[in-house]
């Protein structure tokens, strides 16, 4: 199936590794043109995703300042020459002081209307675009105790949810994927794993699949919303979890 996603440009925060860098690399696969930010350095990052032969723009930057963040993604749709594709990929670590809730809707929340304000004048005048929220489970039901982390990406798919019926009219699409535990090297299930063992292995045991996700699994799904192939869905909140959510989801 062609996704129709060649020579689209697409900008993804958090594209240093996990299910950002697997989303950009499977972007840039499918043959767009990718930006890439992230905390620290991207460089190799950036050097795995020119393998594909695309125009690949990275830098690393501190999403949680307001200037920096907006002067970046307007500096990555200069560079790409557009934007068509953002994918909103961030977040902070879970906690439960104040701190950790402030910089959760800073990144989480503030992050989405930041690029909103930044990118979407950018894709109606090229013709419209896709935006992709990652969200999580979390925001769905109780997961591994109370914090920040659940609720924040619970605000951020009701303002993403909003903001798909009053994009429509641009030709502006915008979903929301949720996924379960998803597993990669140096990840936070990695931590677990290793330092958590017990838990980690009560998790897995809860899904049907018995095992966790993989980043490329999730991808496949932000790929697809993001191309013309789903051209007439928006404001859908798709979980990949391998079955762990048990809820009738109508």
């Amino acid at each position: 199936m062609d996704l129709g996603l060649a020579g689209k440009k697409a900008i993804i925060t958090g594209g240093k590794r996990g299910l950002g860098f697997a989303t950009a690399q499977l972007l840039a696969e499918e043959g767009c043109d990718v930006a890439i930010c992230a905390r620290g350095d991207v460089s190799e990052a950036v050097a795995a995703l020119e393998t594909t032969g695309r125009k690949v723009y990275g830098a690393g930057i501190d999403a949680a300042n307001a200037d920096e963040y907006k002067g970046w993604l307007a500096q990555a749709a200069e560079q790409l020459g557009g934007c068509d594709i953002f994918v909103h990929n961030m977040s902070g670590a879970s906690g439960r002081g104040e701190g950790a809730w402030l910089n959760n809707l800073n990144l989480d929340i503030f992050g989405l209307t930041r690029a909103n304000e930044v990118l979407t004048p950018i894709m109606e005048a090229g013709g419209g675009g896709s935006i992709v929220c990652l969200s999580s489970i979390a925001a769905q039901e109780e997961f591994a105790g109370p914090g920040n982390f659940g609720p924040m990406k619970a605000a951020m798919v009701a303002y993403a949810s909003n903001i798909a019926q009053s994009l429509a009219g641009k030709g502006i699409r915008v979903n929301i994927v949720s996924p379960g535990p998803v597993f990669f090297e140096g990840g936070n299930w990695d931590m677990i794993k290793t330092n958590m063992t017990a838990f980690y292995d009560t998790i897995v045991d809860k899904m049907p699949l018995k095992r966790l996700g993989e980043p490329r699994e999730v991808a496949n799904t932000i790929a697809f919303l993001a191309s013309p192939a789903a051209s007439l869905i928006t404001g859908a909140n798709v979980v990949i979890d391998g079955g762990y959510t048990k809820r009738i989801k109508f």
